[in-house]
């Protein structure tokens, strides 16, 4: 069986042009049948009633980034896209789709990393439909949108693409979740864990959103569906470990802080040990600079502010 999608190319008209064949050509013949006075043009009249209710069914308009599904008792005639008002075959059946670009926001699931850890990872990503013969005929969309339809209070043409779109997005969105478990579970949340030179779900950034891209995309090739961008909004540890994993970050952050303040208070020292030396203040022995160095560190990397003592005496009085 022929999966691609192919363009139209049976009868069409000019939709106004096929209005004024019907409403007026067409009337005129029927009423010239009936006053006639004979039964032959009774019986060609009726049948002209009878053809022009039925040409009411092949009117169909197009607005951009819109086609038709062309459906000829059950075979596949091609789709039709061009934009505008038509006129054609009445008993073919023209099924409206969208092909216009539409969102999704995929709620945050709970996956397992890499290493184990459960985190809670949300996308948005932008679809739409590429492929109009896979995505009527290659998934089951045409039974679920007619059972939603069928559930509804009022059925009409636009409810009835309405539900045909769901349907899609609803085969949109379980893909997008299977996907997003598969790339977040080859990944860590961080590099706290992990090597610091690996790819992490948080410094991924676009190489991440990629990936998830390409794999959405080799799901949804079944469907005719394409995705244009898909991108992770939401990643965050799960509530069972988040308290741990704060603190683990916030005695990471103190430890670089630290590392940070030592650093500075050594080279403070070091700097007013050799200006010391340099303008030849005063003369400090061993002992003594040990005592200064001591009482500088206490200083510089104390929490709260230091409180003078002052000596009166000697260093050992």
């Amino acid at each position: 069986m022929d999966t691609k999608e192919l363009v139209f190319k049976g009868f069409k008209m000019n939709g106004f042009l096929a209005l004024f064949l019907h409403l007026v050509v067409l009337t005129g013949v029927t009423v010239a049948c009936f006053f006639t006075g004979h039964v032959l043009g009774y019986v060609i009249g009726g049948l002209c009633i009878l053809k022009w209710l039925i040409l009411f069914g092949g009117y169909m308009q197009l607005e951009p980034n819109e086609a038709r599904v062309m459906v000829f008792f059950g075979k596949y005639k091609g789709t039709f896209k061009e934009t505008g008002f038509f006129w054609v075959n009445p008993f073919m059946d023209k099924k409206k789709l969208s092909l216009r670009a539409r969102n999704l926001d995929v709620e945050p699931i709970k996956v397992n990393d890499k290493i184990g850890n459960p985190v809670l990872i949300g996308l948005v990503l932008v679809w739409k439909v590429k492929d109009t013969y896979k995505a009527m005929f290659e998934i089951d969309s045409q039974t679920m949108a007619d059972t939603s339809t069928a559930n509804s209070k009022e059925v009409t043409v636009g409810s009835t693409v309405g539900s045909r779109m769901n349907a899609f997005e609803n085969f949109v969105r379980i893909q997008s979740d299977a996907a997003l478990r598969q790339v977040a579970g080859q990944y860590a949340y961080d590099n706290n864990e992990s090597e610091t030179d690996e790819l992490t779900l948080r410094s991924g950034g676009e190489e991440i959103n990629d990936q998830l891209e390409q794999k959405l995309n080799e799901r949804l090739a079944m469907a005719g569906i394409e995705i244009v961008e898909a991108r992770i909004n939401y990643l965050a540890y799960a509530p069972e470990i988040a308290a741990v994993m704060l603190r683990r970050q916030q005695s990471t952050a103190i430890i670089s802080a630290r590392e940070k303040i030592v650093e500075g208070a050594v080279s403070m020292v070091k700097m007013a040990l050799d200006k010391l030396s340099e303008e030849e203040v005063v003369e400090l022995d061993e002992e003594r600079k040990a005592a200064m160095v001591s009482n500088l560190l206490v200083v510089l990397c104390a929490d709260e502010a230091a409180q003078p003592v002052v000596n009166t005496g000697t260093l050992h009085h």
